[in-house]
């Protein structure tokens, strides 16, 4: 039986406004419904492992690189976090194995990298045989094919060819006219729509799409902080607006989620909801500051983006430097 609304009128309004408010609660049986409403598993053949990605088409990428008009590039990585802390559990390990003491054939320094990316503290790329949950991942491909050997299914290598499309940048804090979200502020639909209006831009399909929270601002300001707990980031209910506009990527200046996650018994919503459901590579703990200077500086929003991921076969994913060009 359908149900007609009851909207008429100016009250339409005051309907819009209710449903908008009872659209951030979310339990467990809503995001239950989403895993299966929202996915895109087959969409591009039951072989697939690409995901949104395969929304960057040649055209996407010509019009994206047709968008560049300063020259102006900007790196969207974190200085790399050397140093053990609250947010940072897993510091890089920069070991030198050659020096001028002891140079390899009496000219060359050499050096090791040790990193183990996934978490909070580092610039990361997500591949979609990151995530699983009830015994599968993106395109149904079962859990057990990630063992100590590596990913068997959806790994980091698919995407060795680099991904190059149009980003959108949508900046939080500017539109509430604050340095930063405080941790465990939640951003909505109607957060990400208010922002297409301000900055004059609509997201759309194939489009790499990063929400700032101003994470890294408040680090320096008022230092490290426990991000496993509590960060400012993206509302479950956001996962349908994108998944209507049809983004290739999703990345964030945090892990994208708001923590607590607001949705009773499960963690990450929107971890599991992009990376298993949708098939949406995540881009996590981006440094999204200069990025947001400068496009305020230049009065623009959308710019070239691209990342090459190293081609690990069998990686769930791939520390690197994300690179926008204005």
């Amino acid at each position: 039986m359908k149900v007609r609304s009851a909207c008429f009128g100016t009250g339409i309004l005051l309907c819009l406004s209710a449903f908008a408010q009872s659209s951030h609660n979310v339990d467990k049986a809503q995001f239950e419904r989403w895993m299966k409403e929202l996915s895109n598993w087959g969409r591009w053949g039951k072989d697939d492992q690409k995901g949104t990605v395969n929304l960057i088409t040649p055209a996407k990428v010509k019009q994206a690189a047709a968008s560049v008009k300063d020259g102006v590039t900007v790196s969207l990585e974190h200085p790399v976090l050397t140093a053990r802390a609250t947010d940072n559990s897993d510091p890089l390990v920069h070991t030198m194995t050659a020096t001028s003491q002891n140079p390899v054939l009496g000219a060359y320094a050499m050096d090791r990298y040790e990193i183990s990316f996934h978490g909070y503290g580092h610039t990361h790329m997500d591949a979609l045989g990151h995530a699983f949950r009830d015994g599968k991942m993106y395109n149904g491909y079962a859990q057990g094919e990630i063992t100590s050997a590596g990913a068997g299914k959806n790994d980091i290598a698919v995407f060795r060819n680099g991904i190059v499309t149009r980003g959108v940048l949508i900046d939080i804090p500017r539109l509430k006219g604050v340095p930063y979200l405080e941790p465990k502020a939640a951003i909505y639909v109607e957060d990400l729509e208010s922002w297409e209006k301000k900055a004059g831009i609509k997201v759309g399909s194939g489009d790499a799409v990063f929400v700032r929270t101003g994470r890294w601002a408040r680090r320096a300001v008022k230092g490290p902080w426990n991000t496993g707990e509590e960060l400012a980031g993206l509302h479950a209910s956001t996962v349908s607006w994108f998944k209507k506009r049809d983004i290739a990527i999703l990345g964030g200046d945090g892990a994208s989620d708001v923590l607590p996650s607001q949705v009773p018994g499960v963690s990450q919503p929107v971890h599991f909801l992009m990376l298993i459901s949708l098939g949406t590579p995540l881009f996590d703990n981006c440094d999204l500051e200069q990025l947001a200077e400068t496009a305020n500086r230049l009065g623009r929003w959308e710019f070239l983006f691209s990342a090459a991921p190293l081609a690990v076969t069998g990686g769930t994913g791939s520390p690197l430097n994300p690179i926008a060009v204005f």
